[in-house]
């Protein structure tokens, strides 16, 4: 009798694990080990072997040897988004995933494996670790499967996990070895409250509603809204939701329709957008948190459903048209769909900055390393005669379609650089003809101030890290090389070009097609900025810009012959710096341009922002600096190397183009980058001759010094105490848009 109790006592995780329907969760006095130890390169599209775990099903369906991240392939790749395009366990082996545990015998596992190697082989304390560990962003991943850790093991026995940092503390290890041993159970999470509930079920009501006016609106907001983490900012500790689209109506369970862009075809009959409830941890890389509340509610109603206009009949899903947000919204005011992007415009560019790719150098080296944003004041042209000339010209705005060629994206470039040019001489008509029929002026009343709640995402800066980027409120850093002027028509196409449309598992041919499309937005940007500076800088400004480019590139900018490129602006400057000049009156106009949270009180620190200056080149894209104060306290930096080119106007050989001589360094308080490169550690004393040694860098070797003077090595035995101590500093500050940091990038020097 003791026996079979015994028997089922050991089978009783898996006994619970199949007969719980209930979300699951990694135990409490788990979670925050695999956090701070796993998660840290486990997550998003980027986890090697596409191990994500970030949640615990991610756990349970395990790995993958093939990439989500492939420049090489002409084939779009197959779906494996977690909570998507399998629902089971059995469903993802399918897919090619494979067990990373044994519940058998979990000593046999290859996550209990790979934990226990390094407890056999820890990594040396001291120094840079040798070139047999294999950092690149583009490496070869080793995948091995349970049959396949003896060759694993013989081959590479200093490669166990955490990959390339210290080893888990023995106290950490004792605990997730105990639980792997039990069978690595998940924790039940419970019910969420029922205020909680409440609010979904009257958020599900309002985008349920059977109007057609109602119905294009809740479609245009999904279509911008699902790759945000909603949450219910006036519920305390709410859960975090996407809005997805379901076969089951409201108070059924969710029968998710995964499509590969928002805008697919979602198939025959109703389908409803409900609010999913995932349970993955935040990772800064992909946290885009967007607050529902009861404002935001009667916001929506009052910019779409209270105006008076119909909507005959709904947009379907088929062809080119539902791509294409000028056709498809034709119907909704172009006042309505401008504010409710720009009420949070924050997210709007940040889920264009972050949100579908992680990491990608194709994707963002359209972007200079340091610029400002700002957006036309709505109305500025008449509604109705905008929404005409929107859908006039949607033809000419078309966005790139999904290619499995390369050879097709590089002919079908010529095509999109001439609608583009249809367009912005188009629009530059409709511009003149506004402008000489009204008192409209080319000054600052065209700018957006963020209205009279002083709305905090008026003015952004958006800061790239060669193949990632962050996106921040205000204007931040000192003045920078260029600065985009966004209006309606602009942020909706950078929308549906780079998050509605853009595929990481796409073929090659449409990511490279996506990043030569953008180089247009990127030009039609800046051209708004420029027309604002008096009509004899602007052609001076724009080729010291597009140094190198051709003439067919830079007249995209500032194109010629256009009667609305010569006149000039209303502005009367006062200095012989126009564009400083200019950038300083929008810091003026717009109050939260200027951020007191990345407001620099150490002049220490303020030293380091006096360049540009060669010294920086030698500097990491992202460096995280702890000052220890002497009563033990201590406060966090960030150290954000914005390199110079000579132009961004190219696909490839972005080395060629770099001009270290004009790299700038951005010092701010607290945290910008998810994927750190290098932690420093100085205490206030040193500050000065810290900031004297990072002035004065000239080598390689004087980096080297440097790290070995102030900085936080892989090998460091307390390397995992200051990654926790940053985290820790993240969550107590800014818990809504706190997540972990991502180590995949951390520099061996």
């Amino acid at each position: 009798m003791i026996r079979v109790f015994v028997v089922l006592l050991a089978c009783l995780p898996a006994l619970l694990r199949a007969e719980s329907t209930l979300p699951q969760d990694y135990p409490p006095e788990v979670k925050p080990i695999i956090e701070n130890r796993c998660m840290v390169c486990h997550g998003c599209y980027d986890a090697p072997c596409q191990l994500k775990l970030d949640d615990w099903i991610g756990l349970e369906r395990g790995a993958h040897k093939k990439k989500v991240y492939d420049g090489t392939r002409l084939l779009a790749a197959n779906l494996t988004r977690l909570y998507e395009d399998a629902r089971t366990t059995e469903q993802w082996r399918s897919k090619g995933f494979y067990p990373v545990l044994e519940r058998e015998d979990m000593t046999q596992s290859v996550l209990y494996k790979m934990l226990s190697l390094k407890e056999k082989y820890p990594l040396p304390t001291d120094g840079p670790l040798p070139d047999t560990f294999d950092f690149a962003l583009d490496r070869n991943q080793s995948c091995p499967k349970h049959s396949q850790f003896k060759a694993y093991n013989q081959k590479r026995p200093y490669q166990g996990m955490p990959y390339g940092f210290p080893g888990v503390d023995p106290e950490r290890m004792k605990v997730l070895a105990g639980w792997l041993h039990q069978g690595a159970p998940g924790a039940v999470i419970p019910a969420r409250p029922a205020s909680e509930q409440q609010a979904i079920d009257g958020w599900e009501a309002f985008f349920n509603q059977p109007s057609n006016k109602a119905r294009l609106m809740s479609r245009y907001i999904y279509e911008h809204l699902f790759i945000g983490n909603l949450y219910f900012d006036e519920l305390s500790g709410s859960g975090w939701y996407k809005l997805v689209r379901s076969r089951t109506p409201p108070g059924e369970p969710i029968d998710i329709i995964a499509t590969r862009r928002p805008y697919d075809d979602p198939g025959k009959g109703s389908f409803y957008y409900r609010l999913q409830q995932r349970y993955t941890s935040i990772l800064d890389k992909r946290h885009m948190p967007y607050a529902l509340n009861p404002a935001r509610m009667e916001l929506w109603r009052t910019l779409f459903l209270e105006p008076e206009y119909e909507v005959t009949t709904l947009p379907g899903y088929k062809g080119k048209e539902s791509a294409n947000p000028f056709i498809s919204f034709e119907q909704l005011p172009v006042n309505a769909r401008y504010r409710f992007m720009l009420s949070e415009a924050h997210f709007t560019i940040m889920a264009y900055i972050k949100g579908p790719v992680c990491r990608g150098q194709v994707a963002l080296n359209v972007i200079d390393d340091h610029f400002w944003v700002a957006f036309t004041r709505p109305n500025n042209l008449d509604p109705e005669q905008q929404a005409d000339f929107l859908a006039e010209e949607a033809h000419n705005m078309r966005l790139p379609q999904p290619k499995g060629s390369l050879t097709v994206t590089l002919l079908q470039w010529r095509g999109y650089a001439k609608s583009q040019k249809r367009y912005l001489e188009a629009e530059a008509r409709k511009v003149a003809e506004v402008i000489d029929q009204s008192e409209i002026q080319l000054d600052m009343n065209l700018i957006w101030d963020g209205d009279e709640e002083e709305n905090p995402n008026a003015a952004l800066t958006v800061f790239r890290h060669f193949d990632s980027a962050t996106v921040v409120k205000g204007h931040v850093g000192q003045h920078p090389k260029t600065m985009w002027v966004i209006d309606y028509s602009l942020l909706e196409r950078i929308h549906y070009l780079l998050v509605a449309g853009f595929d990481v598992y796409g073929a090659v041919g449409h990511q490279l097609e996506s990043r030569l499309y953008m180089d247009f937005l990127r030009m039609e940007g800046e051209l708004n900025f420029l027309l604002l500076l008096p009509q004899e800088e602007r052609r001076k400004l724009r080729n010291y810009w597009y140094r190198g480019a051709g003439d067919h590139v830079r007249d995209f900018v500032l194109p010629r012959d256009n009667e609305r490129y010569e006149r000039d602006t209303a502005i009367e400057y006062q200095t012989d710096n126009h564009k400083q000049e200019l950038m300083d009156m929008f810091r003026a106009r717009i109050p939260a341009a200027t951020n007191p949270r990345y407001r620099l009180d150490n002049n220490d620190l303020a030293t380091l922002m006096t360049g540009p200056r060669e010294a920086y080149s030698y500097l990491p894209e992202v460096a995280f600096l702890q000052v220890l104060a002497a009563d033990g306290g201590s406060r966090a930096y960030s150290l954000v190397h914005n390199r110079g080119h000579s132009n961004i106007a190219q696909l490839f050989g972005e080395e060629d183009r770099l001009l270290p001589e004009e790299d700038t360094l951005t010092v701010a308080p607290g945290f910008i980058g998810s994927y750190p490169n290098m932690f420093f550690q100085v205490t206030e004393a040193e500050l000065p001759r810290f900031a004297a040694a990072v002035q004065t860098l000239a080598s390689d070797g004087d980096y080297t010094a440097l790290v070995e003077r102030f900085g936080v090595r892989r090998t460091a035995p307390w390397f995992w105490r200051v990654s926790d101590e940053f985290v820790a500093e993240y969550r107590r500050h800014h818990p809504v848009e706190a997540g972990l940091f991502d180590l995949n990038r951390y520099q061996n020097r």
